[in-house]
């Protein structure tokens, strides 16, 4: 059965289909508000925040995907660097470092302007397209913060996509 199968109204709101798929993939979940709901998603490195909000001004859903990262001073330069060559890969979301909250965050956006409604299949692909982006450069990431590696040398690591199934 499609995500979407089970909704038989147009009028639901964004944060709710995400209520919904939290549920259904059993991740822990909090509603924040009414227009936001927050989110841990077990990926293969780490546990990831995720924060979905329903912006009504601009009509967006904005998605944060967050890791705790604590660099040394001396290697942020080497992120910084990493951070641009990073979003030259990424075409949908990017990437940024929080220095304050000393978090790592992806951070995308849907515009769905004109009263356009998002369905479960665009939601749940916004959800694994930040969990998988993070999983993807996070060994990087960490060897950029931890290493005396460039921020070049250390996006080798970085996991190529996958194309077909084992």
């Amino acid at each position: 059965m499609a995500l979407s199968e089970q909704y038989l109204t147009d009028e639901l709101h964004p944060i709710d289909i995400v209520e919904n798929i939290a549920q259904f993939n059993d991740w822990d979940f909090d509603r924040v508000t009414d227009d936001q709901i927050a989110m841990a998603v077990e990926g293969q490195w780490r546990t990831y925040s995720v924060t979905l909000a329903w912006s009504h001004p601009d009509e967006t859903l904005r998605l944060i995907c967050t890791f705790e990262m604590e660099p040394s001073a001396d290697r942020m330069h080497v992120l910084h660097e990493g951070l641009n060559a990073v979003n030259d890969q990424c075409w949908a979301g990017c990437f940024s470092y929080w220095e304050e909250q000393r978090l790592m965050v992806y951070k995308y956006g849907l515009m769905l302007a004109g009263g356009n409604i998002a369905s479960a299949e665009q939601i749940d692909t916004m959800i694994t397209a930040a969990v998988l982006s993070a999983e993807r450069y996070y060994p990087a990431f960490q060897l950029m913060a931890w290493t005396d590696r460039s921020a070049k040398d250390a996006l080798q690591i970085a996991m190529a996509e996958a194309y077909g199934r084992a």
